[in-house]
């Protein structure tokens, strides 16, 4: 048997009290039961920066980071949609900057199909990105950078 570390700060209960009050917040948001669903994935998680996505089971990690059809489709127009203009412009922007920048690298040394093939990756930020920033917005409050 391991005896306690001494030197570890105290344990509290703040953890149970605090995921009580996101799924409380969360249950009272004015959005889908499949939003709910994905939010209290992310909140049990640690919340959009997901320090604790490793500990989760595989259903509730498919949940917190599965992949936004409509938002790898659409992009910032999902975004807009959502309210989350803010953010797709920033995302379209610095993407745009980095296509072509990087298109034009690759162009330059023959490799003219990986360079018409960059905005998937784009688009895979906006897939990716769109439960987490959406979860940001409605349950953290944090609706973009400005």
């Amino acid at each position: 048997m391991e005896s306690p570390n001494p030197y570890a700060p105290p344990a509290s209960d703040l953890g149970v009290a605090g995921e009580t009050l996101s799924q409380t917040r969360i249950n009272a948001l004015d959005v889908s039961p499949k939003w709910k669903e994905r939010f209290i994935a992310i909140s049990h998680a640690g919340g959009s920066k997901l320090p604790n996505f490793k500990q989760l089971p595989r259903h509730e990690r498919q949940k917190a980071m599965s992949l936004n059809f409509l938002a790898f489709f659409f992009g910032p127009i999902y975004y807009a949609v959502k309210g989350m203009w803010k953010r797709g412009l920033v995302y379209f922007a610095l993407g745009a900057v980095v296509i072509v920048i990087a298109g034009l690298i690759l162009e330059h040394f023959g490799f003219g199909l990986i360079a018409r093939s960059l905005h998937f990756g784009l688009s895979a930020i906006y897939g990716m990105r769109a439960n987490i920033d959406f979860y940001k917005k409605n349950v953290e409050g944090d609706n973009g950078w400005w």
